[in-house]
């Protein structure tokens, strides 16, 4: 028989649905039940109201920052065209967790199939590992913007961007795609609770009754290898940055320049800071607490700081951003008194139509 933890009894009756029958003596889970972050019943809805501000923060930060950057030509410029892919990896690496979580925090069904488990991975995953070499790029454009400025524009053309940014892109999707194959190999029949709050591969491997070495060695491998080379390569890149900025001898262009690569700084940070705890040095099953916490802060905090970690850093963005707000409240204030122009006219003609060429002038 598969093994029982003691759960809830909303739990305990969904585990008996979710084990379908195979070879033998054998039952193959068909279904998981995630736990989530907390089984306390008071904490749910508070916990909801929480989380579901800081997404639709993510979501209005990362996607209005990609508007940003669209509509404003004066932000059609490699760095922008690279903050606005990190703002969509962003918001798919948010979005490929929250949503799932929001709803079990209000349902009792906490239920998800091994199609949607295995989905809920790789896209994180292939989010999470684009989100690595876009942070690369960004420091190569930074390299070149500030050590050799006068060869920026031909080195770094849009032309040059996109094709580092379709790289990125590509070895971002196809890696998952590797562990993702591996874990058809596995088999489910201890137990279906995964006790986190979304499908994450290692405790995939907890409750797996095929061995995972092979797969916990090559996601260790793979891990060390792209954590270490990419974030090797943004150091170098900022020390370089670093030392040119120290004998700019304009005080203006060494603080501006310095605000920028601090905020870049910043976010990578957090995130290979993050992501190394988890991967390379995963914690013991003690730790598991600690564990949700690493994973709360790369999968959701993450992708809410850095739209205003990049903007709030940014005088372009924030002259962007101020002219954008200003043109929709003067356009809103013409529409209102266009209204009040117009209803003492519709008032008079209340028995007929009104003066066609007096609206057009007013409208105009």
């Amino acid at each position: 028989m598969p093994s029982r933890t003691a759960l809830p009894l909303s739990y305990r009756e969904s585990i008996v649905i979710s084990f379908s029958e195979s070879d033998g003596n054998k039952t193959q889970v068909a279904e998981f039940v995630l736990t989530g972050l907390t089984d306390r019943p008071g904490l749910q809805v508070p916990l909801f109201l929480v989380f579901l501000v800081i997404y639709l923060t993510t979501m209005v930060g990362n996607l209005g920052l990609i508007f940003l950057i669209r509509k404003d030509p004066h932000l059609h410029t490699p760095m922008y065209l690279l903050l606005g892919s990190l703002a969509f990896a962003d918001a798919c690496s948010s979005s490929s967790v929250t949503p799932k979580m929001l709803m079990h925090f209000l349902s009792k069904d906490h239920m998800i199939s091994l199609v949607e488990c295995i989905t809920q991975f790789y896209i994180f995953a292939s989010s999470a590992n684009t989100e690595c070499f876009l942070l690369v790029v960004m420091a190569y454009d930074r390299y070149v913007a500030i050590c050799n400025p006068l060869l920026y524009p031909v080195v770094m053309s849009n032309i040059f961007c996109f094709q580092l940014l379709s790289v990125s892109y590509i070895i971002g999707f196809l890696h998952p795609m590797m562990h993702v194959s591996l874990l058809f190999r596995l088999t489910f029949c201890k137990s279906n609770v995964i006790h986190y709050f979304y499908c994450e591969i290692l405790q995939l491997f907890k409750i797996s009754c095929t061995d995972p070495r092979v797969n916990m060695l090559l996601i260790f491998i793979f891990s060390v290898f792209i954590q270490s080379f990419t974030f090797m390569t943004i150091i170098i890149s900022y020390s370089y940055v670093l030392f040119t900025i120290l004998k700019k001898k304009s005080e203006k262009g060494r603080s501006k320049a310095f605000s920028t690569c601090s905020a870049h700084l910043l976010s990578v940070s957090l995130f290979y800071g993050t992501l190394f705890f988890m991967y390379v040095c995963p914690g013991s099953e003690l730790a598991e607490n600690q564990d949700k916490m690493y994973s709360i802060f790369y999968t959701i905090i993450i992708p809410l700081l850095n739209p205003f970690i990049y903007s709030l850093r940014n005088k372009e963005v924030i002259d962007v951003s101020s002219k954008k707000l200003l043109r929709l409240r003067s356009k809103s204030v013409k529409e209102m008194e266009l209204e009040e122009n117009m209803l003492p006219m519709m008032h008079k003609s209340s028995m007929g139509w009104p003066d066609q060429s007096r609206v057009a002038s007013l409208k105009k």
